[in-house]
């Protein structure tokens, strides 16, 4: 599995980052908007994709990586 994708509040935007780096990938207005750019990425790496909430802490993820016990999500 590659390295999760996160999207975080930065500043007044919302922020794409992947996991070890310190800068952005991407800066968005709205938090769906980042999400949607972060989905590329997770899929890219086969990891995931961490929504994190306006205070930091973990609100949601969503798997893309290859899992061979994979959980019955019924959100998707």
């Amino acid at each position: 599995m590659g390295k999760n994708v996160h999207v975080v509040k930065h500043g007044e935007r919302w922020a794409v980052k992947e996991e070890g780096k310190k800068a952005p990938l991407s800066t968005h207005k709205s938090q769906e908007l980042a999400r949607q750019n972060a989905v590329p990425v997770a899929k890219k790496n086969e990891s995931e994709v961490v929504i994190h909430s306006r205070d930091g802490k973990i609100r949601d993820k969503d798997s893309y990586g290859r899992d061979p016990y994979p959980p019955r999500d019924r959100r998707h």
